[in-house]
């Protein structure tokens, strides 16, 4: 039996409630000097997406740092080209919060990225 990849795909999509900015490091022209750059530039903006949380965030609390640590993963169209390393802003209710991404599986009708994020509380 074949799969209605288009219909499933819509379906889907009509899940993604939230919004993805993805940055990605490496050479970009400046587009004010027109020069040649290395570093974090933008590759797409405000895409639909969802985000889900795998499991519960470690907390790794010091003296003088409380580390914040858990994984998350992100679902999104095939049609986006995300590689290991690129930053993704994920905005949900208005929240924003930045992760870095793993290597992602690319199905028909979506991909699954694992996130990561990091920070102190």
């Amino acid at each position: 039996m074949r799969l209605a990849y288009e219909s499933h795909r819509r379906k889907i999509e009509r899940l993604y409630e939230d919004r993805a900015s993805i940055s990605r490091y490496g050479e970009y022209i400046d587009p004010h000097t027109t020069e040649t750059k290395l570093g974090l530039f933008p590759v797409y903006e405000n895409v639909p997406c969802r985000l889900s949380r795998i499991g519960m965030g470690t907390n790794r609390q010091t003296e003088t740092v409380n580390e914040i640590a858990y994984e998350t993963k992100l679902f999104i169209s095939p049609d986006y080209e995300i590689k290991h390393g690129d930053v993704i802003e994920v905005t949900r209710n208005g929240v924003t919060r930045q992760y870095k991404a793993g290597e992602p599986t690319i199905y028909s009708s979506h991909q699954e990225v694992s996130l990561q994020r990091g920070g102190e509380a």
